[in-house]
């Protein structure tokens, strides 16, 4: 496990979570959210996924892969109105498994 790539993933996640949120937030009513939020929050969570693969220098497939699966557990929390909760225990798996992938995979030098 690299801790370099699981501090950088966790900051640049959350931190891409965050503006994201804080801009739809602006732009969107609550009304929206609690209509359309089964969507936007799984696409929003890829769309920063994304966003942390390309700034952290790792992958795009196995990182999507790993916010596809790390997303789920949060879906438990979403269900028993812990959504922020689910937010960081998420960030948390996302970071830890794309500390697994090497320095290599991710372009970086052994």
């Amino acid at each position: 496990m690299d801790r370099e790539i699981l501090w950088r993933v966790a900051v640049v996640q959350f931190l891409a979570v965050l503006v994201l949120a804080l801009a739809l937030a602006l732009v969107f009513s609550h009304g929206f959210f609690q209509d359309w939020g089964w969507l936007v929050g799984p696409l929003a969570w890829l769309a920063c996924a994304r966003f942390t693969a390309w700034a952290v220098g790792l992958p795009v497939a196995p990182v999507m892969f790993r916010a596809i699966v790390s997303g789920i557990p949060s879906l438990l929390f979403v269900l028993i109105g812990l959504h922020w909760v689910g937010l960081v225990v998420a960030i948390l798996i996302f970071a830890a498994w794309c500390a697994g992938l090497s320095r290599q995979a991710a372009g970086g030098t052994a």
